[in-house]
């Protein structure tokens, strides 16, 4: 039996998936480690070589791919823990990231300092150089200013730099000339070029993504090196991939080159299995709501596609390569209640973590927690916590809220209660931001609700929002995991246009995206024997816009006339009018190669004979407290109800159906909940 693994580092557990060839799936858990995330990923697999029945070294050994989703990259941009990093650029031209575009985060606080950049001023040197915009050569690579700008580097004992010099995306030839002189004088630092991370214009952006690629490069670096060698170790010797923040994934070598791609690799495997479930049948308009022990992560599909963005921002650093469109909220099942500067009750962003973790969890933690709550209100079972494998401690958690209760002068059931209110009323909100601000109506998707601990909250959290269905996998917990095995390795090239027109004539353009998703296929070919398909896209705006908005073209005819229609059409998709009068300019051409590797099968899910409750337990919901049917989730039938208020439960999730709400297990593998 041949098996495919996906791996998802989350804040306080690793999931672990792995499924064989008739499509069965495998679910292990290990509490993640923050300083090597690599043992945590180790001890995962060793738990899910158990749950199948084999040794590590035999599961290893008949492993055909493993996906890997890491946070190392976000944690080091979060907690400032990257690599000491200096940076080259063009003479005057040293203070473009500290100016960033001349706005704050919140423009209208004047006491508001702005974040302090990841490269201090003294380590940004200037080199005496300069390219015209379109690539012409108007100040030499001054040989003596470089010299003695690496020799400051080899005083300041740096271990990374960034090379970012103005209109290097039109001409990289100065950058690549100073990068082999910073190797051949300094060897063992990381060097990244602007050029080969984000070939456009916009210097802040291309400077700022620079940046960060040197930044956490050597972290990362370093990581998928030590993972790599563990692996190869403990007995695999096939591929090992990288998700990217894009959603499709990369050979190690690659994502360490390009590191800056990694830091929204976490969430991107919830979405890319959102995308395969739309496509299964959930339905084309989902809402995921990946509700985790330290952040939810929530995202739109829409039509059975993800949508991208670009110029998000992690850690107060922009970074504009392209990534999932996913809102991020510090609001986990670890995420801890206070009590707030003005006196009342706040739950997280701060959160406790895998250690010490809820009181519950009996490692040392004393402040309550998400998880603490829903376990005082008795959603949760002590004894069947990770299948009976970890026993919580209910004492620990009602100390825990009790001393919360008496600074907040409240019963402690009443605080419990208002923990769990205002966890769902901040996911409604980032539900909103996901959906309303972007011009979409909730009311009429469906919201996937996956994570350990989203099944708790999401019925509180459709109803705030007017949503009339909600969807559940029975593997729910590790979806993410096992969305990392239904994505595509994938590489993406842009590259600006300038011109005196506001777009080339059609036989210009056409050989422009045919150069592009040329070389995209190219690149490609170096880690991938295997289908590829081409994708296209491009940044267009009208001629007296100062932003551009993206514009899918597979399938649109290479002209002026194609362009112009598909970004009329897309202007109005998101913003509801078009100016077909008004000069459309394309500002940047994008091409992706796709290399389409077989997803992991799935088998339908579904007992064959109908279930019934395996007891009661007793519950606090709005009304009071009551006992509620408990039912085992691995267990309904394909078809078969369940009518709330009941709990419904599996070894690594519950999910809290409140009255009114009514539950049939789907054969395609999730519990479908109309409310």
């Amino acid at each position: 039996m041949r098996y495919t693994i996906g791996v998802d580092v989350g804040g306080t557990f690793t999931d672990v998936v792995g499924v064989d060839e008739e499509g069965r799936e495998f679910l292990a858990k290990a509490p993640s480690t923050p300083g090597d995330q690599s043992e945590g990923v180790l001890d995962g697999l060793a738990n899910l070589a158990a749950a199948i029945g084999l040794t590590l070294a035999e599961l290893l050994e008949a492993t055909t791919r493993i996906v890997h989703g890491t946070t190392v990259a976000t944690n080091a941009l979060l907690e400032r823990r990257g690599a000491k990093t200096a940076m080259l650029t063009t003479e005057g031209h040293r203070d473009v990231i500290a100016m960033r575009e001349g706005l704050k985060p919140a423009r209208y606080d004047l006491r508001l300092p702005q974040p302090p950049p990841l490269v201090p001023r003294a380590l940004r040197l200037p080199v005496r150089e300069r390219l015209r915009p379109d690539g012409r050569v108007e100040i030499p690579l001054d040989a003596a200013s470089l010299a003695s700008a690496i020799g400051k580097l080899r005083d300041a004992e740096v271990e990374s730099v960034a090379i970012c010099f103005l209109h290097s995306w039109a001409a990289p030839q100065h950058e690549h000339a100073a990068a082999e002189a910073v190797r051949a004088a300094l060897p063992g630092v990381f060097v990244t070029c602007s050029a080969d991370v984000l070939p456009q214009i916009k210097e802040f952006e291309r400077f700022s993504t620079t940046a960060v690629n040197a930044y956490v490069g050597p972290v990362v670096s370093r990581y998928l090196t030590r993972l790599e060698a563990r692996l190869r170790a403990a007995g695999y010797t096939q591929p090992v991939f990288v998700i990217l923040s894009h959603g499709g994934m990369a050979p190690i070598g690659e994502a360490a080159r390009l590191a800056v791609g990694t830091a929204l690799s976490g969430p991107a495997g919830g979405v890319a299995a959102a995308v395969a479930l739309a496509r299964r049948g959930m339905g084309d308009q989902l809402v995921t709501l990946d509700m985790g022990g330290t952040s939810t992560d929530i995202a739109l599909i829409q039509d059975g596609a993800a949508t991208l963005g670009r110029g998000r921002e992690v850690g107060g650093e922009r970074i504009a390569l392209d990534s999932l469109d996913i809102i991020t909220l510090g609001a986990g099942g670890g995420s801890i209640a206070h009590l707030g500067a003005r006196g009342t009750l706040e739950v997280g962003p701060q959160s406790a973590g895998a250690r010490p973790g809820p009181a519950c969890y009996g490692h040392g933690g004393t402040e309550p927690t998400v998880t603490d709550a829903n376990l005082a209100l008795g959603y949760l079972d002590a004894t069947r916590f990770l299948g009976g494998a970890r026993l919580l401690d209910a004492a620990a958690s009602e100390r825990a809220i009790a001393a919360l209760a008496a600074k907040l002068n409240l019963p402690t059931e009443a605080t419990a209660l208002g923990i769990h209110r205002l966890v769902n009323a901040r996911m409604a909100d980032g539900v909103r931001v996901a959906t309303v601000r972007r011009g979409v109506d909730p009311r009429g998707a469906t919201l996937l609700a996956f994570g350990g601990a989203a099944g708790l909250h999401a019925s509180a959290v459709a109803r705030d929002l007017g949503m009339a269905r909600i969807a559940v996998p029975l593997f729910a917990a590790g979806l993410s995991a096992w969305g990392m095995l239904q994505t595509e390795l994938r590489h993406e090239i842009a590259r600006s246009v300038v011109s005196a027109t506001a777009m080339p004539e059609d036989a210009a353009l056409a050989a422009l995206f045919a150069g592009l998703e040329s070389d995209a296929r190219l690149q490609l070919a170096q880690w991938f024997r295997g289908e590829v398909q081409g994708h296209r896209a491009a940044d267009l705006r009208y001629g007296e816009q100062v932003f551009e908005i993206t514009v899918n073209l597979d399938g649109v005819p290479m002209t002026r006339a194609g362009l112009r229609e598909a970004f009329h059409a897309r202007h109005r998709a998101l913003f509801t009018y078009d100016l077909p009068e008004e000069e459309v300019v394309l500002v940047t051409a994008r091409a992706a190669a796709a290399g389409l590797l077989p997803p992991a099968p799935r088998r339908p899910a579904g007992a064959t004979t109908s279930a019934a409750p395996l007891g009661v337990r007793r519950a606090l919901l709005e009304g009071g407290w009551a006992e509620l049917p408990v039912w085992d989730f691995a267990a309904l039938a394909a078809g078969q109800s369940v009518a709330g208020p009941a709990i419904v439960e599996s070894a690594t999730t519950t999910i809290l159906l409140l009255p009114g709400d009514v539950a049939e297990m789907d054969a395609g593998g999730w519990l479908s909940i109309r409310l």
